[in-house]
């Protein structure tokens, strides 16, 4: 199925779909809602009073209780991650944001615990607020790194999901100077993905990289109302994370 899926997106190659909607200046079109998606360190503010509605983006939905299992394997060592949305939110510049547990063991030891808080915004866009991250080695904290929170020292918000996924749509994930810069392009929104849980048409593909690691480069594919699916990398790494069981949590 790997295979299948590189050759499918070398097969797109460098086209853009014609005729996405966008408003003077560039700002991208959302549902009939105006929005700058993000680029680079540029500073970005958000309203509160525009993130009050649950995370439902059909391609990454948070409803509290939800759980997402994968399988990651790279060069040959298998770790098992664990994705799971909580009923709790914190407040990051005035957002109430859902706050998101990731956890990643290898075997029974736990090797990355990470806190994630995102938002969706009244177009749909869902934000990336930070993360707080650890990893471990024979059960202690060895490293905080990647850790970040919008609006302290300089860190931005990011979007991980636009409202209205359009070919060719590019914009950052996250930015905290030299320690979180992901960056995102959408290429295309009808793939098709085959995982443990199950196989999946109309798929979102995503490229995914970051300045911080030139040589890294990553493909993400969301299947709708499910989320992600399926990564693997295609530069500076060859390992592969797959959805091996959902459960969507109660509305």
């Amino acid at each position: 199925m790997l295979n299948k899926t590189i050759r499918a997106i070398a097969g797109l190659g460098l086209a853009v779909v014609l005729g996405v909607a966008t408003w003077p200046g560039g700002v991208a079109v959302a549902g009939g809602c105006p929005i700058d998606l993000p680029q680079g360190g540029e500073p970005v503010t958000l309203d509160p009073a525009d993130f009050t509605g649950p995370i439902d983006n059909p391609y990454w939905p948070m409803t509290p209780g939800t759980t997402w299992k994968f399988r990651e394997t790279d060069k040959g060592v298998e770790l098992s991650v664990r994705v799971y949305v909580t009923t709790r939110t914190k407040e990051i510049i005035g957002i109430q944001a859902t706050v998101v547990h990731d956890v990643v063991r290898e075997g029974r030891h736990v090797i990355e615990n990470t806190w994630d808080w995102y938002a969706q915004d009244a177009c749909g866009n869902v934000w990336y607020l930070g993360e707080n991250t650890k990893e471990y080695e024979n059960g202690a904290v060895v490293s905080t790194a990647g850790s970040w929170e919008a609006g302290v020292d300089g860190a931005q918000p990011g979007v991980v999901i636009p409202a209205d996924p359009a070919v060719g749509v590019s914009y950052r994930q996250e930015f905290f100077a030299g320690e979180a810069e992901d960056h995102a392009e959408i290429l295309s929104v009808s793939e098709q993905a085959e995982v443990p849980f199950g196989h999946f048409t109309d798929v979102l593909l995503t490229k995914d990289d970051t300045p911080l690691h030139p040589k890294v480069l990553e493909y993400k594919l969301y299947a709708r109302g499910v989320g992600p699916v399926l990564v693997f990398g295609v530069s500076g790494g060859s390992g592969t994370e797959e959805l091996i069981s959902f459960e969507l949590g109660a509305a």
